[in-house]
């Protein structure tokens, strides 16, 4: 594959929105994960999530456009905005014909689907907005962005739970490698804290339960966890080829060098027992970048919290690195603001490349007594520095969907 310039950087989360505020929250390891009450979550049994606050702060989209769009949608305007103005991209000059959107979401726009069905049985169909059936669709989030900037390029959506996000920005770097575009817009956005979709993460059995401690419920790869806490948020990257960014002559964070996919197909919702398939993933997203093992500095890791699933992420790191994987550095920020589903693959990308611009190492927190299981450099507490050429991120979702992206500095 060829690489694949990193140029601009928008993140919506619930440790910030401004890219420094972000990166010292997350370095920092300061928990933004709290007891939800936008709703009645009492009788869900995961009432704690990770909020996005002062999003209005940074939003430029209007009042009547708000009425007619969903959060998510809101979130993927302000982190595309943010990621542009980053680059430094003047889209007035560029032909719009050839630039793209590629996003990722696994849930949609529900705080918006919630409420105009809740009308429909209260009012009948004149209570129903005509927004409706644009606003909550998983697409909705690229068509807003595409008309906000007449963005006209060739562009998709991926569903594909928690791996949505990762696979939108790898499918993305693969579109830039075949001239399909000059630049993309690439990324996620997710939701999830409203009642339906919580429900929906509820019914998977994958949240946690640790409602009294909201800072420390999320804590993978520890003894005791069990379960992730999910997030709402977005994560918008500016991909470019590496001739048009010489000719601009603007920074670049880093490059996307390797991209590996798999499936485990032997349940619904857990993954495979031996992370054998995520293993090959890793493999394939390794010989995508040319990359042998050893050159991996750092992981940014799934960090799902369940029991499976980070005992099977650990086994995998194993498997693919072999005799490197114990002397890798590994990480789950993601444990800091919570688990954004759909949008995970996103801010991970960003997090990793800012890693990289600090030479540091981000956390992983609520480590305190790991699972005997687990037993990998996982940064526990606090941040490391040490220099970040290559990187690797993995994300996983529900079904065995494996995803891995190889990350370069230079």
């Amino acid at each position: 594959m060829e690489k694949v310039a990193v140029t601009g950087l928008g993140v919506v989360s619930p440790s910030g929105i401004d890219l420094h505020q972000f990166w010292a929250n997350v370095k920092a390891g300061r928990p933004a994960v709290e007891k939800i009450e936008r709703f009645d979550a009492s009788k869900y049994t995961s009432r704690i999530a990770g909020h996005v606050k002062e999003l209005e702060a940074y939003s430029n989209v209007s009042s009547r456009l708000l009425k007619k769009i969903d959060v998510f949608s809101h979130m993927a305007l302000v982190a595309s905005e943010l990621a542009i103005q980053d680059a430094k991209l003047d889209l007035e000059s560029e032909n719009k014909e050839r630039a793209g959107i590629f996003m990722g979401n696994a849930i949609g726009g529900w705080l918006y689907g919630e409420t105009e069905l809740r009308d429909l049985y209260i009012e009948g169909r004149e209570g129903v907005s005509p927004f409706m059936a644009s606003a909550w669709f998983p697409a909705a989030p690229q068509g807003q962005v595409s008309i906000r900037y007449g963005l006209k390029g060739y562009s998709k959506t991926v569903v594909a739970d928690r791996a949505s996000s990762l696979m939108a920005i790898a499918y993305a770097a693969r579109t830039i490698n075949r001239g399909k575009n000059d630049f993309i817009l690439a990324g996620g956005m997710e939701a999830p804290v409203t009642p339906y979709a919580l429900l929906c993460c509820q019914t998977s059995g994958v949240l946690t339960q640790q409602n009294e401690t909201p800072h420390t419920a999320y804590k993978p790869f520890a003894k005791g966890r069990d379960g992730l806490a999910i997030a709402e948020g977005a994560g918008i990257v500016v991909l470019e080829p590496m001739q048009r960014v010489a000719s601009r002559g603007v920074p670049v964070y880093g490059y996307i060098a390797g991209f590996g996919t798999s499936t485990d197909a032997v349940d619904r919702i857990d993954p495979a027992s031996d992370g054998g398939e995520l293993a090959r993933a890793i493999g394939i997203a390794l010989d995508n970048a040319g990359l042998r093992p050893e050159a991996i500095d750092y992981v940014c890791l799934d960090g799902a919290g369940t029991p499976l699933g980070d005992v099977t992420e650990t086994l995998a790191i194993k498997k693919a690195f072999g005799d490197h994987a114990g002397r890798l550095v590994c990480s789950a920020p993601k444990a800091v603001f919570g688990n954004l589903l759909g949008a995970t693959g996103a801010v991970d990308l960003i997090t990793t490349l800012l890693a990289m611009q600090y030479n540091t190492v981000p956390p992983t927190i609520n480590l305190d007594e790991p699972d005997p299981e687990c037993d990998l450099d996982y940064c526990p507490g606090e941040a490391r520095e040490m220099e970040i050429n290559n990187a690797l991120i993995i994300n996983r979702g529900r079904g065995g969907i494996n995803c891995a992206l190889v990350v370069q500095k230079n």
